[in-house]
C-alpha cells in the first residue's frame, strides 16, 4: 500500500489518493469475508422477520378488508332493521290500541250492566217501599173512616161478634 502512495503521478493527486481507495477496498473486503457468515445470517433472519411482517400485514388487511365489507353489510341493511322496527313498532301500536278499545267497551258494558241493575234494584226497592207506603197510608185512612162512620153502637156489636168467633174457633 504504502508502495502505491510513494509514487508519484494521478494516484497521488490531492483529493483523490488512489491509495485510500484501495486500502478501503481491502478493509471492506476482508471485513465481508471475515463477516460474511454473521453477516448472510442476519440478513437472512431480517428477511424473514420482514416476510413475517408482510405475511402478518397481508392476513391484517385481509381481515380489516372483511370488517369492511361485514360493516357496508351491516350499514346496508340499518335501513331495512329501521323500517322494520318502525312497521313493527307501528303494528304494535295498533294492536295495542285495538287491545285497549276492546278492553274499554268491555268495561263500559260492565258498567251499562252494573248500572241497569242498580237501576233496577232502586226501582224495586221504590216500589217496595210505595207499596208499604200505600198499604200503610190505607189502613190509616180506613181507620180514619171507620172511626168517623162507626157509631159506639156498631163498636159493641163488632166486639161480641168477634168474640164470639173466637169462642167457636177454640172449642
Amino acid at each position: 500500500m504504502l508502495l502505491f502512495a510513494s509514487e508519484g503521478g494521478w494516484l497521488n493527486y490531492p483529493g483523490i489518493e488512489a491509495w485510500k481507495f484501495v486500502n478501503l477496498a481491502i478493509f471492506i473486503g476482508l471485513g465481508i469475508y471475515v463477516l460474511r457468515h454473521k453477516i448472510n445470517e442476519k440478513l437472512l433472519a431480517r428477511r424473514d422477520a420482514i416476510r413475517q411482517e408482510l405475511i402478518s400485514a397481508q392476513t391484517q388487511h385481509e381481515q380489516a378488508v372483511a370488517l369492511v365489507a361485514e360493516a357496508d353489510s351491516l350499514l346496508g341493511r340499518v335501513d331495512d332493521d329501521v323500517r322494520n322496527l318502525q312497521e313493527q313498532a307501528r303494528v304494535e301500536a295498533e294492536q295495542e290500541r285495538q287491545r285497549l278499545a276492546a278492553g274499554t267497551e268491555r268495561e263500559v258494558e260492565k258498567l251499562k250492566q252494573q248500572a241497569q241493575r242498580e237501576i233496577e234494584r232502586a226501582d224495586k226497592l221504590a216500589r217496595k217501599e210505595l207499596r208499604r207506603f200505600l198499604a200503610h197510608r190505607s189502613v190509616d185512612l180506613a181507620r180514619e173512616s171507620l172511626r168517623q162512620r162507626i157509631r159506639p153502637e156498631d163498636d159493641a156489636l163488632l166486639i161480641k161478634e168477634s168474640i164470639g168467633e173466637l169462642r167457636r174457633t177454640t172449642v
